[in-house]
């Protein structure tokens, strides 16, 4: 049986803010970084700007479920351990 406590529940709630806090700054400075590179390779070869906006839209949604899953994990595990100690 799974057992679910309140206080690894509030850390998850709690972890789920710090991911969507640390979310915006992650993305942003990956994506400019992204974008430097293409406008170098732009240069010596011709690189599709869709493709690239799908790229960083995959991006986006790929770092926004791990934020999710790793913060709300951290602040379970880190808020039922405290709980029980």
């Amino acid at each position: 049986m799974i057992d679910i406590s309140f206080s690894g529940l509030i850390g998850a709630f709690i972890g789920t803010a710090i991911a969507a806090f640390a979310y915006a700054p992650l993305v942003s400075s990956i994506e400019r970084h992204l974008r430097t590179r293409a406008a170098g390779e732009r240069a010596a070869e011709h690189v599709d700007d869709g493709v690239m906006q799908r790229e960083i839209s995959l991006l986006r949604r790929g770092m926004l479920a791990a934020d999710i899953i790793v913060f709300a994990g951290l602040g379970y595990w880190l808020a039922a351990a405290l709980a029980n100690w």
